[in-house]
C-alpha cells in the first residue's frame, strides 16, 4: 500500500514557498552600517565670532561646549599637538559642530574658492521665507556668494519651484538657506512653519558635497555605508549658475538619507556632480582637520568594527591612525573614526 503525503493547505503553501524564495535575499542582505547622519561641522578660526553669527544671525542654539586634548583626540584626528574646542549647535532637530584648534592653528580658506571644486561643501537651512530671510541677512552685512535667491524653473520636473540662496560664514565656509514649495521636500518643514509662523529658520534639510562621479561616490555611501538614495534631479539654465556663482552650470543632484524613511535619521547628504564645467580643483593633498577647509561630517553606526572593516577593504583613505577609543565620551560617543570619501570629503564614522 502506498504512503500518501498529506497535502498542506494552499494558503499554507504559498506561504512556505514564498518564505523559501526569499530565504537567499535575507541571508546575503547586510544591514546599512550608518543608521543616522548626526552632524555636519567644520574648523572655525575664531569661536566666539562663529557663535555670535550662528546664535544671532541663524538662530542656532548652543548645546555643549567642550575643550579636549591628548594622544587618543590626536590620532583621531590626524593632527599632532592638538587642542581643540568642539561647540554643537541645535536649529530645530538637527546640528552642526563647530571646531576651533586652539593649537596648532590650521591655513585659511583659499580666497578665489568656487562652488564647483571639489572640496565644497555647505550646509542647507530650511527658511519658512525666503523674502524676510533674505533681507535679514543683508540687514547683518553676509557675504554674498549668490547673486540673490533664485527660484528654480517649472519644467525641472524635480526641483522647480525651489527657491535658495548660497551666502558665506565669517571664515567663508558656504551656507544655503532653502524655501521649498508645497509639493516638495519632507512634509516636516512644512508642519514646523505652520506650528510657528513667525520663526524664520526652521532646521538643517541636508548637507551637501561636491563630487567627481556620482557612482563612485554612491559605491562608498550606498554600498559600503548603507545610505539610500532618495531623489534626484539635473539642473541648469540661467537660476542654477547665479544659485552656485559657476558659469554655464550644469548638475546632476543626488540625495541620499540614513534610514528607512519612516523615522528621522537625521538630514542628508547631497551629491553636486558639475557635468560642466568640469574645471573644479581637488582638495589639497596635505588638507588636515585644523585647516579651514575642512569639513567632517558625524555618522553613527552600531557597528564600528564592521565600518572599519568595510572602508579598508574599499581601500578608502583614513584620517585617523585607526579606530580610536577615547577616555571620555565629552564628545557624545566613545569610539570613532575619521574616513576619506573618493573625494578627499572627511565622514567621521562614530559608536555610542
Amino acid at each position: 500500500m502506498t504512503k500518501r503525503t498529506p497535502k498542506l493547505p494552499n494558503k499554507l503553501a504559498a506561504l512556505l514557498l514564498l518564505v523559501l524564495c526569499l530565504m537567499p535575499f535575507a541571508a546575503g542582505a547586510q544591514q546599512p552600517l550608518v543608521v543616522a547622519v548626526d552632524a555636519p561641522g567644520f574648523t572655525v578660526s575664531d569661536m566666539e565670532r562663529s557663535l555670535d553669527f550662528f546664535t544671532k544671525v541663524l538662530a542656532f542654539e548652543k548645546v555643549s561646549d567642550v575643550e579636549v586634548t591628548g594622544d587618543a583626540y590626536e590620532h583621531l584626528q590626524g593632527v599632532f599637538g592638538l587642542r581643540m574646542r568642539v561647540v554643537r549647535l541645535r536649529l530645530g532637530g538637527e546640528f552642526l559642530e563647530l571646531t576651533e584648534y586652539l593649537a596648532p592653528r590650521g591655513r585659511p580658506l583659499p580666497v578665489d574658492a568656487r562652488s564647483n571644486d571639489r572640496w565644497f561643501q555647505h550646509i542647507a537651512i530650511i527658511t519658512s521665507d525666503m523674502e524676510r530671510a533674505y533681507q535679514w541677512l543683508r540687514k547683518n552685512k553676509v557675504e554674498h556668494a549668490s547673486t540673490g535667491p533664485q527660484t528654480l524653473p517649472a519644467w525641472n520636473k524635480n526641483a522647480g519651484g525651489i527657491r535658495a540662496f548660497y551666502f558665506k560664514d565669517p571664515d567663508g565656509h558656504a551656507l544655503e538657506i532653502l524655501q521649498f514649495p508645497p509639493d516638495k521636500g519632507d512634509t516636516k518643514w512644512r508642519q514646523l512653519a505652520q506650528q510657528d509662523a513667525g520663526k524664520l529658520f526652521l532646521g538643517i534639510d541636508h548637507t551637501a558635497i561636491v563630487v567627481s562621479d556620482t557612482d563612485a561616490s554612491l559605491r562608498f555611501y550606498r554600498d559600503v555605508l548603507g545610505l539610500r538614495v532618495a531623489g534626484a534631479s539635473e539642473n541648469y539654465g540661467i537660476e542654477q549658475e547665479r544659485l552656485n556663482n559657476v558659469f554655464g552650470a550644469h548638475l546632476r543632484i543626488t540625495s541620499l538619507r540614513a534610514g528607512d524613511g519612516r523615522a528621522a535619521a537625521g538630514p542628508g547628504i547631497e551629491f553636486l556632480e558639475y557635468l560642466a564645467p568640469r574645471d573644479g580643483r581637488l582638495a589639497p593633498a596635505d588638507l588636515r582637520a585644523n585647516d579651514l577647509l575642512h569639513w567632517q561630517t558625524k555618522l553613527v553606526t552600531n557597528d564600528l568594527e564592521s565600518a572599519a572593516v568595510r572602508v579598508r577593504e574599499g581601500k578608502y583613505a583614513l584620517v585617523s591612525s585607526g579606530l580610536i577609543q577615547l577616555p571620555e565620551a565629552v564628545l557624545g560617543y566613545k569610539r570613532g573614526l575619521l574616513v576619506r570619501d573618493p573625494d578627499a570629503h572627511t565622514m567621521q564614522l562614530i559608536e555610542r
